[in-house]
């Protein structure tokens, strides 16, 4: 028997995603400090994918078993998903506090996999939490307010990192002071947003049949990799064709995060980090900035693409977001003046609204309802395994066919986002948004 749940006014939606805003300050972080605290730390370029490793893995090992986990619990007090929120968004915190104070390259490495391990512990259930509590209409609206505090989250993350780049002078051994004030801040973020989200809203409490379903599935340590393996085995041809798109889109946006700050400053500054130190720090500035408009771009769009994908559908708006992307970062590399890199910027924070909420609305109706922390789960593997296929060989990529040129990076980058594109095409739509089911 179908249930129909209850619509949600736009600020009960609101209210239940203010805890992704943190989850995706913290992401904003490492997008655009991480790799600039490794240069500071004495990285070589062609180390710096090996580094980023932590991101991937935690989430290949972390993701699918939260989901398993949140599917398989209810506590009437504390919820579903709701405890995964608070332990991962706690752990995050603590991390980024302690971040800053990393005073070699393999303490920031290894602290990095903690705070990587917490992100995907509070990030993975809130995909499922949108597709538990919201009426097939309103996923549209769900999906893309996700979109909508990501860019908010990274957006004040990057700006951080300009603002106090400009205004908070010295350092503590190589790590400028600028940095503590960004992490800090994030570290206060993280854990006040998911509270707020928990405390103004209720998780739909499972029907006496689900109860019982939830009571008597297998416990066990290995329970939860069987869970996935049999949902792997099971898994709606949609999820497939999505990680053909995934493997390009993924790859080519891990090689923009490792290389935009080196980029920009080889086209714009002349420089590197190993030339001068000083002005590289201006283009790590720049770079927040920059990667702050994208994000403003991704929040001032989220809301328009729900009306797009309902026009379009889903498929055909991805497939023109990801166009814009590849396009953007084919022109990015060759800008010399430090202004006219929000041009193509613009188009790819478009495209990283699309990104963060689109692909999970083209595919939720293909997924059973009391496996869609499993499923989501499943498809962040899709988006961490090109990444970890990317730390494992773009750094021969990048020292054998690119010539350790961060520019390079980025094309390529823009051409991989372009077979994203072309790869969204072969996606089969089985199930149309709809906008007056019930």
């Amino acid at each position: 028997m179908k249930i129909s749940k209850p619509q949600l006014s736009f600020m009960q939606i609101i209210n239940m995603n203010v805890g992704f805003f943190g989850i995706q300050y913290s992401f904003g972080l490492q997008q655009s400090a991480i790799n600039p605290i490794y240069d500071f730390l004495g990285a070589k370029p062609d180390e710096i994918p090996l580094l980023n490793l932590a991101g991937p893995v935690t989430g290949l090992i972390i993701q699918p078993i939260i989901g398993v986990l949140s599917d398989g619990t209810w506590h009437p007090r504390f919820g579903r998903r709701k405890p995964y929120f608070f332990i991962g968004a706690l752990l995050c915190s603590i991390c980024l506090f302690l971040y800053p104070f990393s005073s070699s390259l393999w303490m920031a490495a290894g602290l990095l996999w903690v705070l990587d391990a917490a992100n995907n512990t509070a990030m993975e259930p809130y995909r499922a939490f949108i597709a538990d509590k919201l009426p097939p209409p309103q996923l549209a609206t769900g999906f893309l307010t996700q979109s909508f505090f990501t860019g908010l989250g990274i957006t004040l993350a990057n700006i951080s990192l300009f603002v106090f780049q400009k205004y908070i002078p010295g350092k503590s051994g190589a790590i400028p002071y600028w940095v503590f004030g960004s992490f800090f801040l994030g570290a206060v973020c993280s854990i006040l947003s998911v509270l707020w989200s928990m405390t103004k809203t209720t998780e739909i409490a499972p029907s006496e049949e689900e109860l019982a379903l939830l009571k008597a599935q297998k416990k066990g340590i290995f329970q939860p990799f069987i869970e996935i393996g049999e949902a792997i085995f099971h898994m709606p041809k949609i999820i497939w064709q999505l990680g053909l798109v995934y493997l390009f889109q993924w790859y080519a946006l891990f090689c923009y995060w490792q290389n935009a700050s080196k980029s920009i400053a080889k086209s714009v500054w002349k420089t590197s980090p190993t030339e001068n130190k000083s002005l590289y720090e201006e283009a790590v500035g720049w770079t927040g900035l920059v990667n702050g408009w994208y994000n403003i771009i991704t929040f001032l769009s989220a809301f328009g693409l729900v009306y797009l994908a309902k026009k379009m559908g889903p498929r055909k708006l991805h497939i023109c977001c990801l166009l814009l992307a590849g396009l953007a970062l084919l022109y990015f590399p060759f800008i010399t003046n430090k202004y006219l890199l929000f041009a193509p910027m613009t188009g790819f924070g478009i495209a990283w609204a699309s990104m963060m909420g689109i692909p999970y609305l083209m595919v939720v109706h293909d997924i059973p309802k009391e496996k869609y922390g499993v499923y989501m789960g499943i498809i962040n593997m899709m988006i961490v395994i090109p990444m970890i296929f990317q730390t494992m060989s773009f750094g021969f990529i990048l020292k054998h066919f690119l010539n350790n040129d961060p520019r390079n990076a980025i094309l390529f980058a823009g051409v991989l986002l372009l077979l994203a594109s072309a790869a969204t095409l072969l996606i089969k739509e089985s199930n149309p948004l709809a906008e007056n089911e019930v």
